[in-house]
């Protein structure tokens, strides 16, 4: 079993940034890939970026693309998004998930995640 907490989240205006920080329990961190999703008024939850237990990072559109930076410390068992130029259409609620153990399911795929945090507020003010 993995616990997540996600942290980190907030007010912001537009342009500027936020990290997000999001905390598993247990020993086997550095054997689940992770990944962060966001689900936005009225929207289904939507795959935002994720990084394979190997290393690899996956990203999911160009709306993200060069200003969000997914990254993973093992040793903290913390993966990070790095969120910059943010924009108002950024605002939503922001989950940490973790694929089970050395898992070969794809990154993006959202049922292929078995642990999910809390989520934490992202608003931008425009």
């Amino acid at each position: 079993q993995v616990q997540l907490v996600e942290s980190g989240g907030g007010l912001v205006q537009a342009g500027g940034s936020l990290r997000l920080s999001c905390a598993a329990s247990g020993r086997t961190f550095s054997a689940h890939t992770m990944g962060w999703f966001r689900q936005a008024p009225g929207k289904e939850r939507e795959f935002i970026t994720g990084i394979h237990w190997s290393g690899r990072t996956t990203y999911s559109s160009d709306s993200v693309k060069g200003r969000f930076t997914i990254s993973r410390d093992n040793n903290k068992n913390t993966v990070y998004l790095q969120m910059n130029s943010l924009k108002p259409e950024d605002t939503a609620v922001y989950y940490c998930a973790a694929q089970r153990y050395y898992s070969s399911s794809s990154v993006a795929t959202e049922s292929e995640y078995d642990y999910w945090g809390q989520g934490t507020q992202v608003t931008v003010s425009s």
